[in-house]
């Protein structure tokens, strides 16, 4: 077993997975999430074990997402490419095992939350933010799209908020995970919770679930700084209410003030393709379930790394630190409908 992630008990029912590579702000490889599924498993029936916390080691945050190497070596083909493709299905696998898991899962959202970390804890039964909680789906940054079955959560987001989180790639705080649902309880004091968990007798607890619900009730507080998102929450109605994203842009183009210019000029930022399949899955999954989710997004991967744009956007931003890769699709007239159509259709 990977020491990657690790995993530990004590003597009263409380479990404990860590994602242990801090130094990689705690990015999943495929070696971590098999390690996450089989554990679980394991777990599930086990009568010593009721709770079960998700943590992520050293100062920085509980994950950043997926490791972008394996991801980015698939433009090799053969063997790499599978292996691209076996990681999301393993991923979106054990995320769907968190959202369905029998026993109360608690979520420690706590400094960087991104990608992949906001699959794997988007289904647990109690989500944690804190002061530190820096939120986000960025993956249009590099050319892909929110897989993990975040359109699933984000189209449950109040109004068009989920809409303009993902085609923008916006970081969120705490305030904000809590406004779109991604979150149900603020702490101020991690440790402190997590000590008390420790020392409660979870074994003999008749309800683990409600005495967490108190428990978290008690040590929840009201964020500090008010939800930006709720501020701005009329103009993201407003502009994204369109079925296309050049009606979202010519929307956004005849707006006054800031939030307009300012987020025609994120959009136009991005890869057009990118945009395109994120908001057509976005419209297309707002009556399924998570599962059917997960299911489509293994399908769109798939396509994304057939094409050249993702890895042009993984080494420029993740690799050279450049935030302007060069898109082989560079305005949005370059993309049609029947390209996008592809993404949704399996090989």
């Amino acid at each position: 077993m990977t020491n990657e992630v690790t995993f530990s008990t004590n003597e009263k029912g409380l479990a404990t997975i860590t994602l242990n590579r801090p130094k990689a702000l705690n990015s999943l490889t495929i070696d971590m999430i098999v390690a996450i599924g089989e554990q679980l498993e394991a777990w599930r029936e086990d009568d010593s074990i009721q709770v079960i916390i998700m943590e992520g080691a050293g100062e920085k945050g509980f994950c950043a997402g997926g490791d972008i190497k394996t991801l980015s070596e698939a433009q090799n083909g053969g063997e790499a490419f599978a292996k691209a493709r076996e990681f999301f299905k393993e991923e979106y696998k054990v995320d769907l095992m968190v959202k369905e898991y029998p026993k109360p899962i608690v979520a420690c959202l706590d400094g960087v939350v991104m990608g992949g970390g906001v699959g794997l804890t988007q289904g647990a039964s109690h989500r944690i933010v804190t002061p530190r909680t820096k939120w986000a789906m960025p993956e249009m940054n590099i050319g892909f799209f929110p897989d993990v079955g975040a359109v699933h959560l984000l189209n449950q987001a109040p109004g068009h908020a989920g809409r303009y989180l993902a085609l923008t790639s916006t970081t969120i705080k705490a305030a904000d995970v809590l406004y779109i649902g991604a979150a149900d309880h603020y702490v101020t004091e991690l440790a402190k919770l997590l000590d008390q968990l420790s020392e409660i007798d979870w074994v003999n607890e008749k309800d683990p679930t409600g005495k967490l619900d108190h428990i978290l009730a008690e040590q929840n507080r009201r964020p500090e700084e008010e939800a930006t998102l709720a501020s701005i929450q009329a103009d993201i109605d407003h502009y994204f209410h369109a079925d296309t994203v050049e009606g979202i842009v010519e929307k956004l183009e005849s707006g006054d003030g800031a939030f307009a210019t300012e987020t025609r000029e994120t959009l136009l930022s991005k890869s057009p393709l990118s945009e395109k399949v994120t908001l057509k899955h976005m419209i297309d999954s707002e009556n399924k379930s998570l599962a059917e989710t997960l299911e489509m997004d293994l399908v769109i991967a798939g396509r994304f790394l057939e094409l050249d744009d993702f890895y042009k956007g993984v080494e420029a931003v993740i690799f050279k630190k450049n935030q302007s890769p060069d898109y082989t699709y560079k305005r949005l007239e370059d993309v049609s409908d029947a390209m996008v159509k592809r993404f949704f259709e399996a090989s």
